[in-house]
């Protein structure tokens, strides 16, 4: 199978003509939707609570995700979506406007840089990549074709998590010199040692794997657990740790880490799985430092919260998470804030990010969550895998976007296709 087939791009006249094309404000978006498991029910949902949206087209490898899509999407649009197995045939459709990229990490690239490369805005879920290297060739995808890219982080777009950031931002914390977040979820638990056996009816698994290396079927590699293996993702640093990092990079603006550490291990998780249940992560900023940790199997971080980002100032301190945010004044601090704001149940963030991204499609501004920010939030969680799986303080070098020394994690910057596989303007 070629992935580089003349089918999937389309002339450089016709490139130019739909980087030009812009949809009016009472035009019709028609989203292609790519990768049909759980996170696209909340993000296809999200686009069609704003009107004049249609999923019009949607793929993935397993028949039995594209029926189930297929029905759930009729009922809630009145129409069904033409379905596809090969997300090549969504990238080459003239009459999709936007892609929605909901597949596993190690398939986020690829189909965005080729979107862009034909003309199609990018809707595409965090992390932004699975590799630093993959990120910058997002970016630079982006930047050539002149495409909106919007990394599916919600957060971004939340009025409480907006409200608490301007107050870091005011200056009322005084001097942040800190940020500590975490997640600490008692909801992942071992998911079993399962052998390794045929693939279901129906699923493509060679297309699922695609750049990724081959290995035999096993149902933990495959679906939602895909996330603890590191051929595919990152582990809690990516999933989690990109929601949270990108709070406190929010927060705290676009500064790089100077240097990493990183450590942690398997613990308490029994299974087949790969990535850490327990970690903690150092990043040295030029003007403050990060502590990032995650603990699976108990629910009891930092101020008895599950997750939060915790930003510490010299007069007061501000703990942020899904249920609201609060001001805690230092005590020898006379006249220091002290604030509460508790957050209704009915969070509309999910939504309000994909209407960020469809105004920006008209418009042609920048997203809040851009390829730009999205790669920024993502690398600097992958450099925290970098310092874990080296074993080794990794040092970044922000202008030539690459480690320095470290051997083993400069090498882990980028990762090998599997033939025949490529993704174009890889840096290097």
């Amino acid at each position: 199978m070629n992935p580089l087939t003349r089918r999937t791009f389309l002339s450089a006249g016709a490139v130019l003509a739909a980087a030009r094309r812009a949809p009016g404000a009472n035009d019709r978006i028609r989203i292609g939707l790519i990768g049909c498991g759980g996170i696209s029910v909340g993000d296809t949902h999200a686009f069609l609570a704003h009107p004049g949206v249609e999923i019009a087209q949607i793929c993935d490898v397993d028949d039995e995700r594209i029926a189930k899509a297929r029905a759930r999407l009729e009922k809630a649009q009145g129409r069904a979506p033409q379905t596809e197995k090969d997300f090549r045939r969504v990238v080459e459709n003239k009459e999709i406007d936007a892609c929605l990229v909901c597949t596993p990490d190690h398939w986020h690239a690829l189909p965005t840089v080729l979107a862009c490369q034909a003309g199609k805005d990018v809707y595409c879920e965090k992390p932004l990549a699975a590799t630093i290297a993959e990120g910058q060739a997002m970016v630079e995808a982006a930047r050539r074709h002149g495409r909106v890219v919007q990394m599916g982080t919600q957060w971004r777009s939340g009025e409480h998590y907006r409200e608490a950031i301007e107050f870091v931002r005011s200056g009322k914390l005084g001097k942040v010199r800190q940020v500590r977040v975490w997640a600490y979820l008692d909801w992942l638990q071992p998911c079993g040692k399962p052998p390794d056996g045929p693939v279901p009816s129906g699923v493509d698994y060679d297309l699922w794997l695609g750049p990724a290396p081959r290995r035999p079927f096993n149902p933990n590699r495959f679906h939602f657990n895909f996330r603890w293996f590191w051929d595919y993702a990152g582990g809690l640093m990516t999933d989690w740790g990109v929601h949270l990092i990108n709070l406190a990079l929010w927060g705290m603006g676009p500064e790089w880490p100077k240097t990493v550490i990183s450590s942690g291990g398997r613990y308490v998780l029994d299974d087949n799985t790969e990535t850490p249940d327990s970690q903690v992560t150092v990043y040295e900023f030029p003007s403050y430092r990060l502590i990032f940790e995650h603990q699976v199997g108990n629910n009891l971080g930092p101020d008895r919260r599950e997750h939060g980002v915790a930003f510490t100032g010299t007069q007061a301190t501000l703990i942020l998470d899904q249920s609201g945010w609060e001001v805690i004044p230092e005590r020898t601090k006379k006249g220091a804030p002290a604030e509460k704001h508790a957050v209704k149940a009915d969070d509309r963030s999910r939504v309000l990010h994909a209407g960020n991204f469809l105004e920006c499609m008209r418009s042609r501004r920048d997203p809040v969550e851009s390829v730009a920010v999205g790669h920024h939030v993502s690398a600097v969680a992958h450099l925290g895998n970098l310092a874990f799986r080296s074993a080794a303080r990794v040092e970044w070098d922000e202008r030539a976007g690459q480690v320095r020394g470290n051997r083993i994690a400069r090498k882990m910057v980028s990762r090998e296709y599997r033939k025949p596989w490529k993704l174009p303007y890889l840096p290097g």
